[in-house]
């Protein structure tokens, strides 16, 4: 018979398998997303639907296949053939538990509820849309939390040094006032909304104000009140914030010093409480030069299951620079771990225990990602795995034999 796949959405066709029974487990992925086990349902010779979970509006049709004699066990097997191609490509289980079974099963299952929440909520959605990074913030990120207004920042990892030094905001009839470096997950999505839009218009000039708000809706991201002045907060010390990046490639190394922003994201009215967004920013040259030359996609479904989460978000935007691109596995030290996301936490013990769980939030919206701890305790090993964001290819034809 020939299988007939259409699809506007991306298919990986190593995924196709063959059953015992000669019915299909088929594997689709969104955009590039995860692999979802799509089931072929053998109850009799016919045509009939391909039968999947989090994604009921795609009806597609396919030809028939053989059923199973054992209807009884039908569930059973479908839901170990699941898990079974679920760790052959890498991908958690616990999307495999919701896909085949749904949330509330992920849930009885003693599975963490935030980790549950971000899988079900980014394998359910059919957000397409893609943001950008420079590759210098997947490698040294912002800290997480809030250090003295005039402590500079720096982090290190064996290729990239990062220092942000706070910068100065003028006084009336004084010495200037040091506004202090950005830091938290506001500070982390402002920074991803700017290179986004600078990236997909290839501008410099960024439009804020009412699609900065939009964009922060989409992430599900209260804009009133306090977080609003938290927003503010961070766009100012983005403004007036200096950076560099020292960047080793073998026996070279380079440094960078800019600032992200050649005008400020606000305004100040005097007639009014607090800052006023402006219609438009402008992005340094030399900041803009470098995320054209080295942009990191991610994908915007994940980002806002993970938004409030700085260390999250760290841990995702690294994977997705690193990951695609080994060649073979390799055993990234507790150590190194340490050094780059765990300044806050001086020892390595309590940073190990809070690292694995915010991994596992990481994980939960990129199960493509190839990762697990080292059986010796050095740390974690990493292997070749697709990006996050990955083409899309608009049909898949597939001829099967009986």
């Amino acid at each position: 018979m020939e299988l007939h796949l259409h699809t506007q959405r991306s298919v990986r066709p190593d995924l196709f398998r063959e059953t015992p029974d000669f019915c299909r487990v088929i594997h689709r992925t969104l955009s590039g997303r995860t692999p979802e086990p799509l089931l072929l349902e053998s109850s009799g010779y016919g045509t009939y639907p391909l039968i999947f979970a989090g994604h009921t509006s795609i009806k597609n049709q396919i030809a028939p296949c053989k059923p199973e004699k054992d209807q009884g066990d039908k569930h059973k097997k479908r839901s170990q053939i699941a898990v079974d191609i679920g760790r052959s490509v890498g991908m958690a289980e616990v999307h495999t538990l919701i896909l085949a079974h749904g949330k509330d099963a992920a849930l009885k299952a003693d599975v963490d509820r935030a980790i549950v929440e971000a899988a079900a909520g980014y394998l359910s959605s059919e957000e397409t849309d893609v943001g950008y990074l420079f590759s210098g913030w997947a490698q040294a990120a912002l800290p997480h939390r809030r250090l003295p207004d005039d402590a500079a920042w720096q982090v290190s990892t064996d290729r990239v040094t990062l220092i942000v030094q706070p910068g100065l905001r003028p006084a009336l009839g004084g010495n200037p006032v040091s506004v202090g470096v950005p830091y938290g997950s506001r500070a982390r999505l402002i920074l991803l909304y700017l290179q986004t839009e600078a990236v997909k218009t290839n501008s410099r000039e960024v439009e804020l104000g009412r699609s900065l708000h939009a964009w922060l809706r989409r992430l599900e991201i209260p804009i009133g009140g306090k977080q609003m002045t938290a927003v503010r907060d961070q766009a100012e010390r983005i403004s007036r914030c200096r950076l560099s990046f020292q960047i080793r490639q073998g026996s070279r190394t380079g440094l960078v010093n800019q600032h992200i922003l050649d005008t400020s994201m606000f305004i100040e009215d005097e007639s009014r409480q607090g800052a006023l967004f402006v219609e438009r920013a402008t992005l340094s040259q030399s900041f803009f030069d470098e995320l054209k030359k080295h942009p990191v996609p991610v994908e915007e479904a994940a980002v806002r299951q993970i938004a409030n989460n700085s260390l999250a978000l760290d841990v995702y935007c690294w994977l997705a620079y690193r990951l695609h691109s080994l060649t073979g596995s390799i055993t990234v030290s507790w150590k190194a771990l340490h050094a780059q996301f765990g300044r806050s936490v001086a020892r390595l013990d309590h940073f190990k225990d809070h690292f694995r769980s915010v991994l596992a939030l990481a994980l939960s919206v990129y199960p493509d990602a190839n990762v697990e701890e080292a059986d010796s305790g050095t740390g974690l090993i990493l292997r070749p795995s697709r990006p996050p964001v990955a083409p899309t290819r608009a049909r898949l034809t597939i001829a099967v034999s009986r």
